[in-house]
């Protein structure tokens, strides 16, 4: 099976319009839509917006569905001129820009865990590159791979993007990846994620986002379609 994870209501909406045979199931409040795609088991959620709804939300996926993989999908927004509106980041790995214990010696973005301590964490290699594969397929669009910084601050602040754009090489910010991502790396679920540029690093406010956000999530949907179709479960 796999588990397809989403920020916003209107990507879930694109992956249960290509379904067979739709069914729902609500836990936690969440609405989990598990059809066919392609021939292949796949669940849809909208897991809302920041880490803690993320991180509940995969937690949810993983324990309801045992899926073998999972996606996160969505937009983000820029933190360098390699990329603009449009075109596509699929993560080689995650990290949480907010998280910061450099009060303590600690660097910054390292996790501490119960039995060990991590900064980046990296997505399947196979999933990626099918990812990347899939955008390929789109027209009219750039896909990088990069790394993908997530914390719980919508990041408008040009300088702001800038400086963690360069405290950890990162390429493009969320709310959401680095969550999934701590979640299904503890739990052995291998991941990827993709994310549509919704504002560029000049262009960078709410309104863009709400603006180019459509956009984005189109791309977004055409690109797991591609995907599910290709991938080897």
């Amino acid at each position: 099976m796999i588990g397809i994870i989403c920020a916003l209501k209107v990507e879930v909406e694109g992956i249960h319009s290509m379904m067979e045979r739709p069914g729902q199931i609500t836990y936690a409040r969440m609405n989990f839509i598990k059809g066919v795609i392609s021939g292949k088991d796949v669940v849809a959620v909208e897991c809302g917006i920041g880490k803690v709804n993320a991180a509940i939300c995969t937690q949810a996926m993983i324990d309801l569905f045992k899926p073998d993989v999972i996606i996160n999908s969505g937009v983000s927004g820029a933190l360098n001129n390699k990329i603009s509106i449009g075109d596509i980041v699929i993560a080689k790995d995650v990290v949480q820009h907010d998280m910061d214990g450099t009060a303590m010696g600690d660097p910054p973005g390292e996790i501490w865990f119960n039995d060990e301590k991590k900064i980046y964490i990296e997505t399947d290699e196979k999933i990626s590159n099918c990812l990347f594969d899939a955008c390929s397929l789109l027209k009219d669009t750039k896909t990088i791979m990069g790394r993908i910084a997530t914390g719980d601050i919508f990041v408008a602040d040009k300088e702001k993007r800038c400086l963690i754009g360069e405290k950890f090489n990162a390429d493009s910010c969320e709310m959401e990846g680095g969550a999934v991502g701590q979640v299904c790396y503890r739990n052995g679920i291998p991941f990827g994620i993709l994310r549509c540029i919704s504002d560029d690093i000049n262009q960078n406010e709410f309104m863009d986002f709400e603006r180019f956000k459509g956009l984005a999530s189109e791309k977004s949907i055409k690109a797991i379609s591609f995907f599910i179709k290709e991938y080897d479960l």
